[in-house]
């Protein structure tokens, strides 16, 4: 990949040659090793983008030919000590541990002074978060606070052999155009990545590992911010797209909102969530938690159906992870058919209905129900 990505074509002959890179690695940061990951929990329960970056930085661990640790960061109870030990099971060879009761619930100012203190007395190479609204908020404290740089967003990380350096590759241009980002002068080299970009590895239940305990040093009428309530969201049917096994999406090609039930129709009779392109969110078709794509979500369905969707890179990289993908498009030239399983051109407003009537008459026999959907099989 860094091949790839750090040659240049001569013009005049093409012959490719290697791309000058400004700047060195301050000294100081010669002694930072070991790949890390932020391991998120909120109220009890485990994010899983923390497992899915556990699974990649097990990857990138092995390729420098470092340990991968595990921060844990939370109140002192076994429930929190407990993630050290899922951490291990999906690759991390140690885990840094910082429990203190001011930590029951995430406030960015003692999180920040915990991480922040966890890396300048261990020293990690790269430090790895998920892209969450926790993640993000405290990613991007910790690296102003030890003044390192920060990728955020990333759909891709990689390592290039010849320096040890982090290849955080990510669209930008509102997603028209892949760019990689390499951090020269600091370390830790911090990204953060989007859940399901990922897949999550197989865990290996036997695996154990070290825990390291590191001390918060921090009282509580130091933290300006505090907990009064929590108040739970009232707004639980919104739609869970990233943790969909069967996905829907419907693009501008649908032509109006009143044909974009069309994409409903098929979905409930899949029993699969409807997903949407950044244009038809914009025009206000659907809910804007229905966005698939850079700006949008990022999914990773065993199903994924595209019709009316062209293809853009700021769609694609929301998707590409699906296990099949099936497109619609009366464009034979669209891109969305170079990276589709199944290629049906035509007209998605004639296709759709046919596809609706034939899943549902097909299920209904499998299942012994008939008329119903995917979303009622029996046991």
């Amino acid at each position: 990949m860094s091949g790839a990505l750090d040659t240049l074509a001569d013009a005049a002959g093409g012959v490719l040659r290697k791309k000058g890179r400004r700047g060195q690695l301050d000294e100081r940061y010669a002694a930072y090793k070991d790949v890390w990951v932020f391991v998120e929990h909120d109220r009890g329960v485990l994010h899983p983008v923390s497992l899915e970056l556990l699974g990649k930085g097990r990857a990138l661990a092995d390729t420098l030919g470092v340990e991968l640790a595990g921060v844990v960061i939370g109140p002192a109870d076994e429930a929190t000590r407990g993630f050290c030990s899922k951490a291990f099971h999906y690759g991390a060879d140690l885990c840094y541990f910082v429990a203190d009761d001011i930590l029951t619930h995430y406030r960015n100012q003692p999180y920040t002074h915990a991480l922040t203190g966890l890396v300048n007395t261990f020293q990690p190479e790269v430090l790895l978060l998920g892209a969450t609204t926790q993640g993000r908020d405290l990613a991007g404290s910790v690296a102003t606070t030890l003044l390192t740089g920060l990728t955020a967003d990333c759909t891709g990380l990689e390592i290039d052999p010849e320096d040890r350096s982090l290849l955080s590759s990510r669209p930008t241009f509102g997603g028209s155009l892949m760019c990689t980002i390499v951090n020269l002068h600091t370390r830790p080299q911090m990204a953060t990545a989007r859940p399901r970009v990922f897949p999550v590895p197989e865990p290996d239940l036997s695996r154990q590992g070290r825990i390291i305990e590191h001390p918060l040093s921090m009282g509580e009428d130091e933290v300006v911010t505090k907990v009064l309530d929590f108040i739970p969201d009232k707004h639980t049917d919104k739609p869970q797209l990233a943790f969909a096994n069967y996905i829907v999406s419907g693009g501008r090609g649908m032509g109006s909102a009143e044909n974009f039930e069309l994409v409903f129709d098929l979905a409930r009779a899949l029993g699969a969530e409807v997903g949407a392109s950044r244009p038809v969110t914009h025009a206000g078709w659907v809910d804007a938690e229905r966005q698939v794509g850079q700006s949008g979500k990022t999914v990773r369905p065993r199903l994924y159906i595209a019709a009316g969707i062209s293809g853009a890179v700021q769609h694609r990289v929301g998707m590409e992870g699906a296990d099949v993908t099936v497109a619609i498009n009366n464009d034979a030239n669209a891109p969305v058919f170079g990276f589709s399983n199944y290629a049906l051109v035509g007209n998605a407003l004639e296709l759709l209905p046919a596809l609706t009537a034939s899943f549902k008459k097909h299920l209904s026999v499998l299942m012994d129900l008939p008329g119903q959907g995917a979303g009622e099989k029996k046991e």
